[in-house]
């Protein structure tokens, strides 16, 4: 495991002094909506509805937005946005911090650029923390605290005995069963955390509360305990004598529950590429890639569809590179959702320019 001090804040265009204090100081750059009566759109029905902006937030010069891939809200309705980046940018951030009206605030984190894939916010006694999982040549897991210091990074679990000696010290680009490309968290109630490699070993890690690897279950395979990309993962607490793991099964379209020993249970069925999970009071919520969001109430029946656009998005793999083709109130590749502390949702998706977009809550 390697620990540091503080994160190395590397200089952007060789002013990242003077970059951060133009994301806090700068106005936004404002994109071009897609109709100027977007604001106003609204999508969902019942108690399930949202007002859509797909622009929300925006990146002052000199920043640019790259792959979205993930996001997470503060105590503070703060929101991270972590982009998987560019390897040929080193210099650039990979996670940018948005204030509550979407300014930007800070922007740390270049050392994921190429590999920024998860990312999740801590409550950890009177402190929070970020949990960050990078992957392709960058193969890391960190804590950091929520200005960008890192208080530990690690690679690959040793103890697993389940990787290439190369993942261990000295990673490469190389994808495969025996390769650590870790991608989402979920937390344990005893300082733990479960830690999903969705893209290598298709293994579900269990680390101690100082992220010391203490065993792992899954891998790959048909399903019923094993996967196919098992992108995301969450501990459900909605019945709260009966906590489970709930784990994406991406490329199976499925959702898979485990005892919270690894045990399976059952699997949840009626999804297009699940990415992650978040859940907020009784209501689960599951970005699938194939351009919708799903919510999923306690007893895990789907009470809202927002955004779908499936069967168009399915015969057209182009579109994620063509915003020309982009609809309003419809989604692309959303690859990661979460609420927000008053029940509004952002969502992460995976398009070549990046798009963040908040569904403010009508009723």
């Amino acid at each position: 495991m390697k620990r540091r001090t503080n994160d190395s804040r590397r200089r952007f265009l060789k002013t990242s002094a003077a970059a951060v204090a133009l994301g806090a100081a700068a106005p936004a750059i404002h994109l071009p909506r897609a109709s100027a009566s977007q604001s106003e759109l609204i999508i969902g029905e019942g108690d399930h509805r949202y007002r859509v902006d797909h622009h929300w937030p925006q990146l002052p010069s000199p920043f640019t937005w790259q792959t979205t891939h993930n996001v997470a809200v503060d105590s503070q309705n703060n929101l991270y946005v972590i982009h998987e980046g560019r390897e040929n940018q080193k210099e650039h951030p990979s996670i940018f911090v948005f204030d509550p009206e979407g300014k930007l605030i800070r922007s740390f984190g270049s050392r994921f650029q190429g590999g920024g894939h998860g990312i999740e916010v801590r409550q950890e006694g009177n402190e929070e923390f970020l949990y960050v999982a990078a992957y392709q040549q960058v193969k890391t897991i960190a804590k950091l605290t929520l200005e960008g210091e890192t208080i530990w990074e690690q690679r690959a679990p040793r103890g697993s005995e389940r990787y290439n000696e190369e993942e261990y010290a000295h990673p490469k680009k190389v994808w495969g069963r025996d390769r650590f490309m870790p991608t989402n968290f979920a937390f344990l109630d005893d300082g733990g955390f479960l830690l999903a490699d969705g893209y290598g070993a298709f293994l579900i890690h269990r680390y101690d509360k100082n992220g010391n690897w203490v065993s792992c279950f899954g891998g790959e395979g048909a399903g019923q305990g094993t996967f196919n990309t098992p992108h995301g993962l969450w501990i459900d607490r909605r019945k709260a004598d009966q906590p489970v793991i709930v784990v994406t099964d991406r490329a199976h379209d499925t959702l898979q529950r485990f005892q919270m020993d690894g045990t399976y249970i059952d699997t949840l069925t009626d999804f297009g590429l699940p990415a992650n999970i978040d859940i907020q009071g009784d209501f689960m919520l599951v970005p699938e890639l194939k351009a919708r969001l799903s919510i999923l109430d306690r007893d895990n029946r789907v009470v809202a569809r927002l955004g779908e656009d499936v069967q168009r998005i399915s015969g057209d793999r182009e579109i994620r590179n063509d915003e020309k083709k982009w609809i309003d109130g419809k989604f692309v590749h959303p690859h990661d959702a979460c609420f927000d502390r008053e029940g509004n949702i952002f969502v992460a998706e995976w398009v070549a320019s990046g798009r963040i977009t908040k569904l403010t809550k009508v009723s």
